[in-house]
């Protein structure tokens, strides 16, 4: 988990130093980031490290994103989903869940207590920028409508 986090924060680092960011790699690089993150969520549920509705809950949200802004794209080809604060944190409590968890399995810390709150704190940031995003959504859905005359 470690390696990964520090090489996608070198290709991020290399892709700005040498203006090598493409519409591409800025599609590529968020779905892989969110690949890697999901399917660690899974396995730890697989071992019942943590409840299966929490990963079920966080794959299913980005599921919805990723399939309502393929549709959305389908209506309106330039769109662009913005990242919202909300989403970043709960991006944020997802990796120290899951950082946490795995020192907790390594039984190189007991963080039992830490893990129940952060498994609440997941939940309820997943619930509020799954929201945040379907509002988002649902607005460039509305700004894409042609006016009724």
């Amino acid at each position: 988990m470690i390696a990964a986090g520090l090489s996608d924060g070198l290709d991020g680092l290399i892709a700005r130093h040498f203006d090598g960011r493409s519409e591409l790699g800025a599609i590529l690089d968020p779905l892989a980031d969110k690949t890697l993150l999901n399917g660690i969520y899974v396995a730890l549920a697989l071992v019942t490290a943590i409840p299966g509705w929490l990963a079920a809950l966080v794959v299913g949200r980005d599921l919805l994103i990723v399939l309502g802004a393929i549709v959305i794209r389908h209506r309106n080809p330039v769109y662009q989903p913005r990242p919202l604060l909300v989403g970043k944190l709960n991006t944020f409590a997802q990796i120290v869940l899951a950082v946490c968890t795995l020192a907790h399995l390594s039984n190189y810390i007991e963080l039992a207590e830490q893990i129940d709150a952060l498994i609440v704190g997941v939940a309820v940031t997943t619930l509020a920028s799954g929201l945040g995003y379907a509002v988002q959504g649902l607005r460039a859905v509305r700004a894409s409508e042609p006016d009724p005359a």
